[in-house]
């Protein structure tokens, strides 16, 4: 595997986490911060807009994926704790970043 292979591992195990929170606030009719939100990433978006951005993250995450099982490479142990690293980074930092969610 190439160079860009393994950051591609580490990026889709980032975006394939990132999906979970604004999927699942979406349809359960929450409003959770996004990109979208005003001012970016602070302010709370509505529901549908948590669903899109969680199912772009999910089929961006799956897409690169792909690409990688495809990259004709084995999926070896250095892909393997690299997608398992962004699951942890993403994840760690998630719930730093929202912790005081509700306290606005």
């Amino acid at each position: 595997m190439t160079w860009y292979n393994y950051v591609s591992c580490f990026i889709s195990a980032a975006l394939l986490t990132n999906a979970l929170p604004h999927f699942l606030h979406g349809i359960s009719g929450d409003r959770f911060p996004t990109p979208f939100a005003k001012p970016p990433g602070q302010g709370l978006s509505s529901a549908l807009t948590n669903v899109l951005w969680g199912l772009f993250n999910l089929f961006a995450g799956l897409f690169l994926l792909k690409i990688n099982r495809n990259s004709g490479a084995p999926w070896d142990h250095l892909a393997l704790f690299l997608f398992s690293s962004g699951i942890v980074v993403i994840s760690i930092g998630s719930s730093m970043r929202f912790k005081s969610k509700h306290k606005e």
